[in-house]
């Protein structure tokens, strides 16, 4: 396979797993710890979940082979694990390192979920929060793909606001965990709750 080809399957498996994660951001996001509509049960949910994540974890995986392949600059697996240890542009090549470690970090401790407590669970899975964003300055700083060119900065602006939207609407008031439990109580049991309320 040719050096261009694999460049450019670095660059587009990029932009790929940029738009696949902040899809997964922006579902984990709107449904973490509420139960499904009608319209997409709770179980369908963490699917969807699971499967965009895969595909994301994927679609990362050849950014990270072809961009090491390619022959470009000098890059080695190491770099890919170990942060800020690469000779090209070691500050945002460090970024990406550091987005995969989290994000390996939330993969195995999501595959181990049943042998891990909840809480360890839980505040492994919300450094989802940094990978999310340091990913994105990665891609953003990285002189040697398109991050600063016209596409890719829409790009960039349409998940930010996607994932920002997603922020927005769960932090509403009326949409806080407790809230929803509490609203879920009075539609099962309406006489209880109006006798608790008194």
């Amino acid at each position: 396979m040719s050096t261009q080809i694999l460049w450019y399957a670095s660059r587009a498996t990029g932009a790929v797993s940029l738009v696949l994660f902040s899809a997964v951001m922006v579902l984990g996001i709107l449904t973490a710890g509420r139960k499904g509509s009608s319209f997409l049960p709770r179980a369908a949910v963490l699917r969807l979940h699971r499967s965009l994540t895969i595909t994301s974890m994927a679609f990362l995986a050849i950014h990270i082979v072809t961009a090491i392949s390619d022959g470009y600059v000098s890059l080695s697996f190491l770099d890919a694990i170990l942060p800020f240890r690469s000779a090209w542009e070691p500050m945002w090549i460090g970024l990406g390192t550091v987005a995969v470690d989290l994000m390996l970090a939330v993969g195995i401790t999501s595959a181990l979920r049943r042998r891990l407590s909840p809480s360890a669970w839980k505040a492994v899975h919300l450094s989802s929060y940094a990978m999310w964003p340091i990913a994105v300055l990665h891609g953003f700083g990285t002189s040697g793909g398109d991050g600063t060119s016209p596409w890719m900065i829409i790009l960039d602006i349409v998940c930010i606001a996607g994932v920002l939207g997603a922020l927005a609407v769960r932090l509403r008031p009326d949409r806080h965990p407790d809230s929803v439990a509490r609203q879920a109580a009075t539609t099962a049991h309406p006489r209880e709750s109006i006798g608790a309320g008194r």
